[in-house]
């Protein structure tokens, strides 16, 4: 594979990119840093595809990213991920748009009975017995300038993918799995999977209340901060807490001089600039709407003491029908879809249609109307057909 020295000028990309927009698939992987910033901080851009290879640095003075970013969300090249999440988030950042068409591996190997989260090192080693050397993992890919072995270990990233891709697309023809995956990646490069949205942000905490008033602050609170962190580009951590939040919205400060006496902010909340609009926020919130109010945690949503019970047999069940097909878990059915059928649900559950339904979703039925039970043989958990 030719491996061109890093990229520095729009030319340069310009030129590759048009070469790598006739191939059938190009192999993508970033390095980017986030400890500091809101946003991730993208530091290189790995791409493989055509026998040749190369790494962009979009931190050289000059150079337009344009050509690439066009070639990742409008080309009609497939594109190749590990673990694509954080590296969509970066290209949503970017564009407004997430690549397409695209193929994760991760999610690939998850058809293949590999794991849920099994990695980029594990699956190398597994498909092409070759062992990463992650020496440079730790790197400061901010810094500059980048030296030859830290460019070396990210360029082999992207140039393994590209050998991994087609072992990992024969075998799944090979099971007749390539069809098992179209939701899941549907999923992965959804626009709105990545977009920040300040009045979504509460829905990530844990809910402390199940009071609308107490709700609603946090809602109100947790918006502000996100508006705060992402202007000054700092982690939501930096601005406040979580767990801070949480008593934000269950306390209430009647004023600003209070907030002094919250544990996790500092005196100086009392009087500046900062701790104003944090009131201002307060002082907006509204009960939570009764169409908004989550469902419960512990109990989970709408079930009783027994429908919780019946959740966890079609847990052990999900379990069971996996390990026989030989496929994760995850990507067969999510801890909500399960909740949900015990509850009673029955329309609009991707696990009840297509491949789903025959290897899980119709036994899951069974075993509610108790035609299907748990039996013990020679040691060994079995289902057994009942009568009905």
């Amino acid at each position: 594979m030719l491996i061109h020295p890093l990229i520095t000028d729009t030319v340069t990309l310009s030129a590759l990119c048009d070469r790598l927009k006739t191939v059938d698939f190009v192999t993508v992987d970033t390095e980017f840093m986030r400890e500091n910033t809101f946003f991730p901080d993208l530091c290189l851009l790995q791409i493989a595809g055509g026998g040749e290879a190369a790494a962009i640095d979009p931190k050289a003075p000059g150079i337009d990213l344009a050509p690439l970013l066009k070639l990742l969300v409008e080309d009609d090249v497939l594109k190749v991920f590990h673990a694509a999440g954080q590296d969509l988030e970066i290209i949503y950042n970017l564009t407004g748009k997430t690549p397409s068409p695209l193929f994760d591996t991760q999610v690939a190997a998850m058809a293949l009975g590999q794991g849920e989260q099994v990695s980029y090192t594990n699956l190398v080693q597994s498909y092409l017995g070759v062992a990463v050397d992650k020496g440079a993992r730790f790197t400061d890919w901010a810094r500059r300038p980048l030296n030859d072995r830290q460019i070396d270990y990210a360029i082999g990233d992207v140039t393994y993918l590209a050998q991994l891709f087609p072992k990992m697309v024969d075998k799944l023809r090979s099971t007749g799995r390539g069809a098992w995956l179209d939701d899941e990646m549907a999923r992965v490069c959804d626009p709105a999977t990545y977009a920040n949205d300040p009045e979504t942000a509460w829905l990530r905490l844990r809910v402390p209340s199940r009071k609308p008033e107490v709700l609603g602050r946090l809602k109100a609170l947790a918006a502000w901060r996100e508006r705060e962190a992402k202007s000054k580009d700092v982690p939501r951590g930096r601005i406040v807490k979580d767990e801070t939040l949480g008593d934000l919205a269950a306390t209430a400060p009647k004023s600003q001089a209070d907030l002094a006496k919250v544990r996790g902010l500092s005196a100086a909340w009392a009087s500046n600039d900062i701790g104003r609009r944090l009131m201002r926020a307060l002082e907006e919130a509204e009960p939570m709407a009764a169409a908004d109010m989550p469902t419960r945690e512990v109990a989970r949503p709408g079930l009783s003491t027994e429908g919780a019970l019946i959740a966890d047999l079609l847990k052990l069940l999900l379990k069971i029908r996996a390990k026989e097909a030989n496929v994760a878990p995850k990507l067969i059915a999510r801890g909500d879809e399960l909740d949900a059928i015990a509850g009673g649900v029955r329309d609009g559950l991707v696990v009840l249609g297509g491949w789903r339904y025959d290897v899980f979703g119709k036994d899951a039925l069974a075993l509610i109307d108790g035609r299907l039970g748990f039996t013990v043989k020679a040691g060994r958990l079995t289902m057994t057909s009942t009568a009905a």
